[in-house]
C-alpha cells in the first residue's frame, strides 16, 4: 500500500471511526484497564520524546507532526517553542485547539492536512509520535527525507518495534483482512531502519516504552 493510500486509511479512521476514542483515552475520563496502560504508555513516550529536545525551546519553531488531540502541543508550547501542529485527522485538530489553554495560543498555529506538507516550512525540530507506525519502512525513508530537507535539528519519533507480540498481532492482521478494521502498525527493528537511511542522515535510539498493549520504540533522526 502506498504511503497515499495508508495516509487516507488513516484519516478515514481518527476523523470518523475513532474519534471518541482518542478524545476519552487522551483525557482524565475512566477508560478500560486496557486503555489505562496505552494510556500510561502514551504519556511515558511523551516523556521520552521531549527529553530528546532542550528544555528551554524559545524562539525555536517545532513541527508537531500528528497532533492528535493537542497533548505533545501543549507541552512544546509551554517550553516556548512556536509550534505547528499538523493532524490528517479535522476533528482532531478541532479538539487540540479547544484543549490549548488561552494563554498559549498565541504560541501554536493548528492545520489538517498532510504532515508531510513543504507549506508548513521549516523547523528547528520535529516530533513525530506515533504517527508514521502505520507505514513501511520505504515510505518512513521518504517521510525523513522530505522532513529532513526542512529540519535544521532533530526528528524524533517512534516506530513499532518488532517484537514476538506485536509480530504475532501483524500476522493475524495480514490473514484475517477485514475492511472495517483500524490501520496496521507495521514493525520495524531499528537497526534495519538505520540502515535505510543511512545515506540521508543517522538514527539513534532513544528508548522503548512497554506499558500493557503500548509497545513503541522511539528514535531520533539528524538529516
Amino acid at each position: 500500500m502506498s504511503y497515499d493510500a495508508t495516509r487516507d486509511r488513516v484519516e478515514h479512521y481518527f476523523d470518523r471511526t475513532a474519534t471518541k476514542v482518542w478524545e476519552r483515552l487522551t483525557s482524565d475520563a475512566p477508560v478500560s484497564r486496557i486503555r489505562e496502560t496505552v494510556r500510561k504508555g502514551r504519556d511515558q513516550m511523551r516523556v521520552k520524546l521531549l527529553s530528546s529536545l532542550p528544555a528551554d525551546l524559545t524562539g525555536l519553531r517545532v513541527l508537531d507532526a500528528g497532533c492528535g488531540a493537542g497533548q505533545m502541543t501543549q507541552e512544546l508550547a509551554l517550553r516556548g517553542a512556536d509550534v505547528v501542529a499538523v493532524d490528517i485527522s479535522p476533528t482532531l485538530v478541532k479538539i487540540a485547539q479547544d484543549r490549548l489553554p488561552e494563554h498559549l495560543k498565541h504560541k501554536v498555529r493548528f492545520a489538517s492536512g498532510d504532515m508531510l506538507s513543504a507549506d508548513h516550512g521549516g523547523f528547528d525540530h520535529v516530533i513525530a509520535m506515533d504517527s508514521l507506525i502505520y507505514y513501511t519502512e520505504t515510505d518512513i525513508r521518504g517521510a525523513l527525507a522530505k522532513l529532513g530537507e526542512r529540519t535544521r535539528g532533530s526528528i524524533a519519533f517512534t516506530v513499532a518495534p518488532r517484537t514476538p507480540l506485536l509480530m504475532t498481532m501483524w500476522y493475524a492482521g495480514k490473514a484475517f483482512p477485514r475492511s472495517d478494521r483500524s490501520p496496521v502498525m507495521i514493525p520495524h527493528e531499528p537497526r534495519r531502519l538505520g540502515k535505510t537511511v543511512s545515506d540521508i542522515g543517522q538514527i539513534s535510539d532513544l528508548g522503548r516504552v512497554n506499558s500493557g498493549f503500548y509497545i513503541s520504540q522511539a528514535l531520533e533522526f539528524r538529516p
